[in-house]
């Protein structure tokens, strides 16, 4: 296994990784809307803080060696559904290749975020 860690996403704030490599591929922990550089939750509607989200994901995906495209699976949590539609379309232009993936509403999320989005890349 090969611990996966960059300060251009936020920390972990738990006891566990930014991510892993075992096994041919990359699994990321849950990405929430905050900015590395400040700690703060990003402002905003469910857009911004997906967008947020994205960046995250996107510099955990660079510190592994790999981008959106090896991405094969995604699970994504929103804290209320009705946000599904606007939530889409932030996540449609990031993922393009149309991973795998669940999204479900949840009762509350890590700082009462609005969304959190988990990967699955590939790293063959």
């Amino acid at each position: 296994m090969k611990v996966i860690s960059t300060d251009k996403a936020p920390g972990a704030i738990g006891p566990y990784s930014q991510g892993i490599i075992a096994g041919g591929f990359f699994f990321a922990s849950g990405q929430i809307a905050i900015v590395p550089e400040t700690g703060e939750i990003e402002k905003g509607d469910i857009k911004a803080q997906a967008e947020r989200v994205m960046k995250n994901i996107g510099e955990l995906l660079k510190a592994a060696g790999l981008d959106y495209g090896k991405v094969v699976k995604t699970t994504c949590f929103l804290a209320d559904m009705g946000d599904f539609a606007a939530f889409n379309e932030v996540y449609a232009g990031y993922f393009t290749s149309k991973p795998a993936r669940s999204c479900v509403a949840v009762k509350t999320l890590p700082k009462n975020v609005l969304c959190e989005v988990e990967i699955i890349a590939c790293v063959e």
